[in-house]
């Protein structure tokens, strides 16, 4: 590749960049343009070619961009004074200017889309601790209705396959694309990460790579967290940059889901983040709803914090540095209320299913 093209691209990724922070305040536009269309109709082409392998592509992929980013960055730094510096220094920046730029046009300004309450008629506003308190009793009061209605082995663990779990997940958002059409339509099957182990080290659940368009799921965790992960992953396979979002998403989808499990799995995903909040600014609170969590509730909680304490280590606080570091690079913040986006989606969804007399 010419020089000349190089700094061609190395432009195109400065002005895709300013793009970026122009788009920023045009929700509404990319919401219609990019989200529910170009990027809509990318993703499943893309998805529907990378599909037809059994094997996440993205996991392979990763680790072959991974490699070809340090051997450019060793590169440079060993041509340092020489005369192939600035020619390595150019090298380099045209590799990160391709992946940026695809990045962006191939997902990346989903993180400028209409916010996901605007789209729910969710109305946010400014929550109490009555009303935190409120949610997590409320979804206590789910979660152990449905504890008893999942399958579980002869020791009392859930009982979740995850290759069902990955067939039985589009019923979620089929369910919930009759409500939300922006969670409609059909995109390639998520994929086992082969790696989940070692991934379990770094506290990952799951991942989704804008340039294969696999949601792909770490399936070393414990069963009952299964479905929502999968879900989680489904929310950002149609678009659903925020994390936070894509967790309310997950939740939303599991519990409209017909399967008890997957419902099971969305509410626990939802108490574990209210009860964390509730924690966090209503100590006695929290302290009288623990008490109502039914047995089998405390015994899934119970084994999913021994669970993650084998894998818990240097490898974990390093990813998880990394990973804030990328999510608030792409704008995302705390909530724009008290508790967080996915607690304050939770709080709006409960005050309009059960608002106060």
């Amino acid at each position: 590749m010419k020089n000349k093209t190089k700094f061609i691209i190395i432009i195109l990724a400065s002005i895709t960049f300013l793009i970026n922070i122009i788009l920023k305040k045009f929700p509404y536009i990319i919401e219609k343009y990019y989200s529910l269309f170009i990027n809509k109709i990318t993703i499943q082409v893309i998805s529907s070619i990378t599909g037809l392998v059994p094997f996440s592509i993205a996991e392979f992929l990763i680790i072959i961009l991974a490699v070809i980013l340090i051997i450019l960055f060793v590169l440079v730094l060993f041509s340092f004074k020489t005369n192939r510096f600035l020619q390595n220094f150019i090298n380099l920046c045209t590799y990160i200017s391709v992946l940026y730029i695809l990045f962006m046009f191939l997902w990346g300004f989903n993180y400028n889309r209409l916010s996901f309450d605007k789209i729910a008629g969710l109305d946010i506003k400014k929550s109490s601790t009555k009303d935190l308190y409120d949610l997590c009793e409320n979804l206590i009061n789910r979660a152990n209705v449905l504890s008893k209605e999942v399958n579980r082995d002869s020791k009392g663990i859930v009982n979740i396959n995850y290759k069902d779990a990955f067939i039985r997940a589009q019923k979620g958002y089929e369910k919930a694309g009759e409500i939300y059409p922006e969670l409609s339509y059909k995109y390639g099957i998520p994929k086992k990460i082969l790696f989940s182990k070692l991934m379990s080290y770094t506290g990952i659940t799951g991942i989704y790579i804008p340039y294969t368009c696999e949601a792909n799921v770490n399936v070393n965790i414990t069963e009952f967290t299964i479905p929502s992960t999968v879900a989680h992953e489904m929310a950002h396979q149609r678009g659903f940059a925020r994390e936070d979002e894509a967790n309310y998403i997950a939740y939303l989808t599991c519990t409209m889901h017909p399967d008890k499990d997957f419902q099971y799995s969305g509410i626990m995903l939802a108490l574990v983040y209210s009860m964390n909040e509730l924690y966090k600014n209503d100590i006695e609170g929290f302290n009288v709803l623990k008490v109502k969590y039914s047995d089998l509730v405390k015994k899934d909680l119970i084994y999913d914090k021994k669970f993650w304490e084998k894998y818990e280590g240097k490898a974990q606080k390093i990813s998880n540095n990394i990973n804030n570091t990328y999510l608030k690079s792409n704008g995302q913040k705390d909530g724009v209320q008290s508790y967080g986006r996915m607690v304050d989606l939770l709080i709006a969804e409960n005050k309009q299913l059960f608002p106060k007399k």
